[in-house]
């Protein structure tokens, strides 16, 4: 029979009212005493066997064993009564007995030999199995104790079997040394930091407290405790004590134990032989007598006791120099203290369970935010680098937090995040995000923090993940696994975050390696700047202001020992009314210049009213090119609020130009026109000026400015307005200033009567309605020669070739139009009238400028004899144009008289040949005429002829015939003659007579002249035998009465009585071989090469002394041209316009020398 509680809908009383009774080991009855009309009656399966035991558990629920190994759970809510909630079969043959523990929510059946233990929370898995192979006869009855920590078994045989469910949760830490408890009387001592083996120490009584310390293990229970050393050899028991009190905890450390109980703490060396101390320094007692509190807490560090009152006092207590230190008073007592490994900061929890950091250090606390009132402790990191984080756990999770100290927003403590834990698990020890933990069963178990994901492997790990994870680093300040995150994303702005993060926390040099990775090198140079600056506001401000939060940057610049770079802040960034509030406290000498400043932002936004005060401000008296610039706001600011004449008057008295353009613009806006005008003026801006007062109709102000005014518009305006008040003189001329050219002739024509001038203007323009305006005022004269040549120009031919038929002026017309760019209709048209004229020239020549070759060459072959030449001339261009076969052949018909039996001077034949580039027809022709000028006497034209043809021939690299060049050598020897005699060089002179003498053939006109003036300057040149030579062929009959009277005597006295004493010539090498001839021989008896002779003398070239004349490209002796060209101005072969400086040197005369050879 048992008594329990039935599960309703309401409660009615907390008491229980329900009485269960097997009855016949095959129903179970239920009988609530609430309602004894009801009673339950529960029938199970046959198959179940008989019922065994039963058990209440829960809200009304009821664990039911039967004989054949199977146990169900049913409900006893009214609705549920009936429906087996869970069945399952634990044992194979049977089952004899059930027992629930509600403290560990476990239930145990026993049977076949073992027991199975389930979890209620989830029946169907199995927590547990114990064998029990040695129980022969059969198992008996199961029972908890009510803790639920042993679970007891009798048996058939006649034995009890006890089992241990669940150790106490003992354990401790020391650095990166733990002790945890692994059985009841056995104590495991592990390093899992730095890997050394696990040591296993047995104890003497159940503990009901363990402590490690660096060297030793404690172990306790109620006032005693046994001190163990660990020795490198293993583990020896040291002693044990008795304390004055039951032992709350211990603390360790290397040489000293502390123990806390009954509100004290004993503090003493564990081995007294370790050190000679004094005897006051073994142990010591807290608090003192007089101090009323009692210690709630306590913990021991390297150098430090530190404890924690009921009246809110942590004490710290330096054990070296035995006495306290420091003391923090806090409002509410303290109940737990964690310091990290060196004592310098501290977590502590107080009776409200708020947490704090404090750092006695400097004496400051700072609150833990999201802390739980569930926290059981905390745990620093031991890993060194990471030297703020610490975890703070509850039964269910582990919070992760990060002390940031020395931030640019000071100090502070931020949640990173938290961890789920496993059931029943106890954290002993943290490193490296690795969180080791104690266990039930007395194992340690490492879970990894979320907190810490990075510290796995990076590979494969998407990009979100990975920015979650740089997050993290960030927040544990961890920026060298930061950066590798940074370099696997290769993200722009993941490495921005990271160097942001590194200026926060004033890892200044990191972030310059961040900045400087992602060239960013603005950053980096203003870095590089401040990293000197040891002070901490100074550079925090700095970094604050790098991170754009102004206003804490200002808060520490304030703070720091140079205020004045907040106001330098300010400034840069334009916040103009900060930057005045500060300049105030700080640098009242900055005041008008800040002002200036803030009037310009002020007047861009339109703020005139404020813009205008700051100006007025901002002025100061002494800084003349600061003052101008505020005065220039004053007048502008003035003007726009409509104090005109102050503004106009500041401005007149300002010297910039600009200042005036600007107000001229704002008061023009305003319609000001006659203030914007004089505004104009004074700055020296005429066009605007004149502009302005136009709109204002002030003529006679537009006209004093016009002289100054560049705009062609305003001179326009001007003109049109004088032209209306019929002043047209000065309209005249402003439309010469505006290039209104039309309207210039139009008031010339018109009104001024000027038609010369407007004519000039139409010439000088090219205008085509001005020519137009000209055509019919001399039109309306009569005078139609005029007319038609400015309606030609006008580009109205049509009508000037109707007004030229219309009244005979066709020639005037034709005239014209020959010298303007016009169509050939309009040559066909004249062409036509005057072939209707029977004026074959002008017909002509017409059709020749249409293209029309045929009737052109028909019309120059008819013209008169008076026209002949002319014709002539013109015909041969209109074949060499037409290249026509069959016009050739009529025009040379008619050159050689085969059509009107008067054959033409051959030299139209030339001409004609050289039109056609027939050259060698040409060079023929030219050699004829040439020796018919030659036997006429005229041996300058047949020079020029021969001259002309050479140069044609070289031009278009023909050869030239020898006969040519030959007698271009005779013929330009004689032109020589003149300029040598004339200088009195008279050897040059005979030896270019000697030359022609004996060519004296090709001269038939001039052989006796020619063979005297030979005689006369051989005899000059000191030639006596040559003098005497040429003497005897004068004295030949034919020749000797045509002597001159005046040297006939003088002639036969040289023969009679001949001296044939002779200057030898000089020789010089020839240019091709080098062989030594006489220097006027052109033909070298070496080589056999003609050699190319010098037109200034006429001897044969010399290589080294070689220049050519650059019209023609005929060689000449350099040093002779030059002297020669000293006392004439032209070259004696083409007689073109030289001077000396034109000449130069040529020093390889390989390419001349080849063409003569070609030759």
């Amino acid at each position: 029979m048992q008594f329990s509680m039935m599960k309703t809908d309401e409660r009615t009383s907390a008491t229980e009212s329900t009485i269960s009774v097997v009855v016949g080991k095959k129903t179970l009855f239920l009988f609530n005493l609430n309602e004894p009309d009801n009673p339950v009656d529960l029938e199970f399966q046959q198959c179940y066997g008989n019922i065994v035991c039963y058990s209440w558990y829960g809200d009304g629920y009821i664990m039911i064993g039967f004989t054949s190994g199977i146990f169900v759970v049913i409900s006893t809510y009214i609705r549920e009564i009936g429906q087996e909630i869970f069945q399952a079969r634990d044992h194979k043959d049977n089952l004899t007995s059930i027992a629930v523990s509600q403290t560990l929510n476990k239930a145990a059946t026993c049977g076949d030999n073992c027991i199975k233990i389930h979890d209620l929370a989830e029946l169907k898995d199995m927590y547990a199995i114990i064998n029990l192979d040695d129980e022969n006869k059969g198992l008996g009855t199961l029972s908890w104790t009510d803790d639920g920590q042993l679970l007891a078994l009798s048996t058939q045989r006649g034995s009890l079997h006890v089992f241990l469910t669940k150790l106490p949760v003992l354990g401790d830490a020391c650095s990166t040394r733990i002790a945890y408890l692994t059985s009841l009387l056995e104590v495991t001592v592990a390093n899992p930091v730095e890997g050394q083996l696990p040591i296993v120490v047995s104890v003497d009584v159940e503990p009901n407290f363990v402590a490690v310390g660096i060297y030793h293990l404690a172990v306790g229970m109620n006032n005693r405790a046994w001190f163990y050393v660990l020795g490198e050899n293993g583990v020896k028991k040291l002693k044990d004590v008795e304390y004055l009190g039951t032992v709350a905890s211990v603390c360790l450390h290397s040489d000293y134990a502390a123990a806390l109980f009954e509100g004290k703490v004993q503090l003493h060396l564990i081995e007294s032989k370790i050190l000679d101390a004094q005897e006051e320094r073994e142990t010591r007692l807290f608090p003192a007598v007089d101090d009323k509190c009692r210690i709630l807490c306590h913990a021991l560090t390297g150098d430090f006791l530190i404890y924690g009152t009921d009246t809110g006092v942590i004490q710290y207590f330096y054990v070296e120099d035995w006495q306290f230190v420091d003391d923090y008073r806090h409002p509410v007592s303290v109940k737990k203290i964690f310091p990290d490994p060196n004592g310098t900061r501290l977590v502590f929890i107080d009776e409200k369970s708020d947490g704090f950091v404090y750092c006695p250090v400097n004496g400051t606390t700072y609150e833990i935010p999201d802390f739980s009132p569930t926290i059981k402790g905390v745990l620093w990191e031991n890993w060194p680098m990471d030297k703020g984080v610490f975890v703070a756990y509850d039964d269910d999770k582990v919070y992760t937090y990060v002390f940031h100290k020395g931030t640019i927003q000071g100090s502070k403590v931020i949640l990173a995040g938290g961890t789920k834990i496993p059931f029943s698990h106890k954290p002993l020890l943290l490193y490296n995000g690795e969180l080791t933990c104690q266990t039930q069963s007395g194992k340690i178990n490492n879970i990894y923090l979320g907190t810490h994901s990075f510290l796995h492997s990076l590979k494969n790990v998407g990009p979100n993940e990975l920015r979650q994870m740089l997050a993290q680093t960030l927040m544990l300040k961890r920026f060298s696994d930061a950066w590798e995150i940074c370099r696997i994303l290769n993200d722009h702005a993941a490495w921005n975050e990271l160097a942001r993060a590194c200026l926060r926390h004033m890892e200044v040099d990191f972030a310059i390696r961040v900045y400087r990775k992602i060239g960013n090198v603005g950053m980096v140079m203003s870095l590089e700047g401040i990293k000197g600056i040891e002070e901490y506001n100074l550079l925090a401000g700095h970094l604050a202001m790098f991170t754009e939060d102004f206003s804490l940057a200002e808060d520490l610049y304030l703070a720091s020992s140079c205020p004045v770079a907040a106001l330098e802040m300010r400034r840069d960034l334009l916040h103009w009314d900060s930057a005045l509030q500060l300049a105030k406290r700080l640098a009242p000498d900055q005041i008008p210049f800040i002002s200036k400043e803030y009037a310009v932002q002020l007047e861009v936004m339109g703020d005139y009213v404020n813009a205008l005060a700051h100006y007025e401000k901002g002025i100061t008296g002494d800084n003349k090119e600061h003052d101008e610039v505020c005065l220039a706001g004053v007048a502008q600011m003035s003007i726009r609020m409509g104090d005109i004449r102050r503004g106009v008057n500041q401005a007149l008295r300002h010297p910039s130009r600009v200042l005036k353009r600007e107000c001229g613009a704002i008061l023009e806006n305003m319609k000001q026109f006659s203030e914007a005008a004089q505004l104009y003026e004074k700055g020296l801006y005429y066009d605007k000026a004149a502009s302005v007062y136009i709109r204002c109709k002030n003529w006679a102000k537009v006209g004093e400015l016009l002289p100054h005014v560049s705009s062609p518009k305003i001179h326009l305006q001007y003109a049109k307005a004088k032209e209306a008040d019929g002043r047209y003189k000065e309209a005249v001329v402003a439309y010469e200033n505006a290039k209104q050219w039309n309207s210039v002739i139009r008031i010339y024509l018109d009104h001024l009567n000027s038609p010369e001038k407007a004519v000039s203007i139409v010439r000088e323009t090219q205008s085509l309605d001005g020519a137009k305006m000209v055509a019919r005022f001399f039109l309306q004269l009569g005078d139609y020669g005029s007319a038609i040549q400015f309606l030609v120009m006008s580009k109205c031919n049509n009508e000037a070739f109707t007004l030229a038929q219309q009244h005979n002026k066709m020639e005037i017309y034709a005239d014209i139009i020959g010298s303007e760019d016009t169509t050939n209709e309009d040559y066909q048209s004249i062409a036509l009238y005057f072939e209707g004229e029977k004026q074959h020239f002008q017909a002509g020549k017409f059709f020749l400028l249409c293209g029309q070759y045929s009737r052109a060459l028909k019309h120059f072959l008819k013209c008169s004899s008076s026209e002949d030449n002319v014709a002539i001339e013109m015909a041969i261009e209109t074949v060499g144009q037409a290249k026509d076969e069959l016009l050739t052949s009529q025009l040379i018909d008619h050159l050689m008289g085969e059509t009107d039996g008067m054959p033409k001077d051959a030299k139209y034949l030339f001409r004609l040949y050289m039109a056609l580039k027939k050259y060698q027809e040409a060079s023929r022709t030219a050699i004829i005429i040439a020796r018919e000028e030659q036997s006429a006497g005229k041996y300058r034209n047949a020079h020029d002829v021969l001259f002309s043809m050479y140069a044609e021939l070289k031009s278009q690299k023909i050869k030239i015939p020898s006969e040519m060049a030959a007698n271009l050598m005779i013929l330009h020897s004689y032109v020589l003659v003149k300029i040598h005699v004339k200088n009195g060089d008279h050897m040059k002179g005979a030896r270019m007579l000697i030359r022609v003498a004996n060519n004296i053939s090709k001269f038939p006109s001039h052989i006796v002249p020619i063979l005297t003036s030979t005689v006369i300057e051989c005899h000059r040149a000191g030639l006596k035998n040559s003098a005497f030579s040429f003497a005897a062929m004068l004295m030949r009959p034919e020749y000797r009465n045509k002597i001159d009277a005046k040297y006939k005597r003088k002639i036969e006295a040289m023969v009679r009585r001949p001296d044939t004493s002779e200057t030898e010539e000089a020789t010089t090498p020839c240019p091709f071989c080098d062989f030594l001839l006489p220097e006027y021989e052109l033909l070298c008896p070496g080589c056999k090469n003609n050699i190319p002779y010098c037109i200034a003398t006429g001897r044969h070239m010399l290589k080294d002394d070689w220049t050519v004349c650059p019209h023609c490209d005929f060689p000449a002796l350099y040093s002779e041209f030059e002297t020669m060209l000293n006392t004439a101005s032209t070259c004696p072969m083409c007689s073109e316009k030289l001077n000396s400086a034109q000449l130069k040197k040529i020093p390889d005369c390989t390419q001349y020398l080849r063409t003569e050879v070609e030759q």
